[in-house]
């Protein structure tokens, strides 16, 4: 969700995304968002992306919408260890002239310590930060060197090429969590081995000081690719645990994820059980392309998702 779609459009054209003209980003109202989203009476503009996923090479889509009639927070300036708070992680081909790119343009918001990329340890070249979009939202930048097994001290994930890497949610109750999103949506845990891990390395990518994390990473099969897996990374903070601020769908810098599943009923009787909340008005809202969604709200930090299933072929 972004303030001004033309400002987030130059970002992330700049640093890799593709715009499909086929989708009109003119000012409109949809009947089918709204009851998706839980909201009355807006006004929409949006925008799809893409850019190869680094684990399949296949198109990976993100949208972006801006809207208007309806009263929005900023919620730009929250620490990204802040329990809810939502990163993607994008590994380029040279991190270092992509970085000099976004600060000639004056589109570099960068997190990291001194505003620099950072050296894994082992290296000294700067390799990998956090920067935010236009609105704040994190973005994880890493450079196309550190996907071979285990770099920079993350585990290991199989990749192609550059492209988008995985999304991830800071977590307050990584039990929960894993079962949510493992037993409930049927993501495959990576390895249930967590280490918590501190120092300067994990510090200065985000900008942090004294943090003390882990990360739990559930594999899910790419819609475009079954047979490639996408990490879905929870990143638990030790030493941050206070409780999630109240935001909504519509509010500036708020992302959520899509999952496309099947037997989409049935999943959703399920997420409620363990405690995950519909936010679309009515329940299952089936969209104008003859797709049935529904937007919830995890069980623990509240983060949106999409459960979305395409309609049956001929």
């Amino acid at each position: 969700m972004v303030a001004n779609l033309d400002r987030s459009l130059r970002f992330y054209e700049a640093i890799g995304f593709t715009q499909d003209p086929g989708v009109d980003s003119s000012w409109h109202r949809d009947a089918s968002l709204d009851r998706l989203f839980g909201i009355r009476g807006v006004e929409v503009r949006s925008a799809k992306l893409t850019i190869d996923s680094n684990i399949s090479g296949r198109p990976f889509i993100v949208y972006l919408r801006e809207l208007k009639g309806i009263k929005r927070q900023h919620l730009a300036g929250y620490h990204p260890w802040e329990p809810g708070a939502t990163h993607f992680c994008l590994f380029v081909p040279d991190a270092e002239r992509l970085w000099s790119q976004l600060q000639a343009s004056g589109m570099l918001w960068a997190r990291s310590w001194g505003g620099k990329l950072v050296a894994p340890p082992g290296r000294t070249k700067g390799m990998l930060a956090y920067i935010t979009d236009p609105d704040g939202l994190d973005i994880e930048i890493a450079d196309q060197a550190l996907s071979t097994p285990g770099g920079g001290g993350r585990s290991a994930r199989s990749a192609a090429g550059p492209g988008f890497n995985h999304v991830g949610l800071i977590v307050l109750n990584s039990d929960q969590e894993r079962a949510f999103y493992g037993g409930v949506l049927g993501g495959q845990l990576l390895t249930s081995r967590a280490p918590w891990m501190k120092g300067d390395f994990t510090d200065a990518a985000v900008g942090g000081h004294g943090n003390i994390l882990r990360f739990y990473n559930e594999l899910f099969p790419e819609a475009a690719a079954p047979d490639a897996r996408m990490h879905f990374e929870m990143v638990k903070f030790q030493n941050h645990k206070k409780p999630v601020r109240h935001y909504r769908i519509s509010d500036v810098s708020v992302g959520y994820v899509g999952f496309q599943v099947e037997g989409l009923d049935a999943l959703l009787a399920r997420a409620k059980a363990a405690g995950a909340k519909v936010v679309s008005r009515g329940g299952i809202v089936p969209m104008d392309d003859g797709t049935h969604a529904v937007l919830i709200r995890d069980p623990d930090v509240g983060a949106f998702l999409e459960l979305f299933e395409r309609p049956a072929s001929p």
